[in-house]
């Protein structure tokens, strides 16, 4: 009796937790308020789950338990609850990824109108590039990376000598914009992750992975890295500002471009 209480509890325990927990998602700051809804259909499920499975131990605990006189039956096979378990689990796993391909789909079908921005990640620092007056990133081979060329931009694409190059500082977004980031790294898996705006993606050497948001409210945010890359893993760590368009204007015309650091650099 003890034993099927103590499950009851256990079971009754876990669901407020959840619903009273001081440790909740921060306040969204993109459009991706679809990735919440997902999450919270599969907490709602998978919570589901829990509390019947947990109940019905206790239930077993309780009905089943030793009693003088009571003789334990072998039962090995039973196809009735073979069948409902199985389509009563495949419903639920159905029910939990229909949604997220719904949002995958939404995830890498980029507005037209989305402005293309790079983001490189190395042990342990972040850098971004911006278009300049074109509007258009130059091309880049990773086999020109150097410390005069961090991010390996070709110096004979004339696309890319007004890019805007920021190394280890903070990266500056204007409000209400759909930005499209390119990814890459130059050394070791990393994964570039801000928890307001629920976007994150992995950073795969050789490859360029790619998602895309639009911010919804000014402020600043920290980036962080959600990849373990190295024992500067727990540093790794920036900040996006999402500000109005004037103020991202007046902040973007003070950067430096490609072709000024490559000068400064003769």
């Amino acid at each position: 009796m003890a034993v099927a209480l103590i499950l009851v509890l256990v079971a009754v325990g876990s669901v407020v937790f959840h619903l009273l927990s001081p440790w909740w998602w921060t306040p969204i700051a993109s459009n991706w308020d679809y990735i919440d809804a997902t999450i919270t259909i599969t907490f709602w499920i998978t919570g589901a789950v829990f509390v019947a499975v947990v109940v019905f131990m206790a239930y077993c605990v309780f009905r089943f338990r030793n009693t003088p006189g009571r003789r334990a039956e072998y039962e090995p096979e039973n196809k009735r609850l073979e069948v409902w378990l199985t389509v009563a689990t495949a419903l639920g796993v159905a029910a939990m990824l229909a949604p997220g391909l719904f949002v995958w789909h939404r995830f890498v079908t980029v507005p037209a109108d989305a402005t293309e921005i790079e983001i490189v990640g190395q042990q342990w620092q972040w850098s971004y590039r911006l278009p300049g007056a074109d509007g258009t990133l130059g091309a880049v081979d990773t086999r020109l990376v150097s410390p005069d060329n961090p991010l390996g931009l070709v110096p004979a694409d004339p696309a890319g000598q007004d890019d805007v190059i920021i190394q280890a500082e903070d990266l500056h977004l204007p409000l209400g914009r759909p930005v499209k980031v390119l990814l890459r790294s130059v050394d070791v898996l990393h994964n570039f992750y801000v928890p307001e705006f629920r976007a994150k993606m992995d950073m795969i050497p050789g490859s360029v992975t790619y998602f895309w948001f639009t911010p919804t409210r000014t402020g600043s945010f920290d980036v962080l890295c959600a990849e373990l890359c190295g024992t500067g893993h727990a540093v790794m760590r920036g900040r996006v500002v999402v500000q109005t368009e004037d103020e991202y204007q007046a902040w973007l015309g003070g950067q430096r471009r490609f072709a000024q650091i490559t000068e400064d650099t003769r």
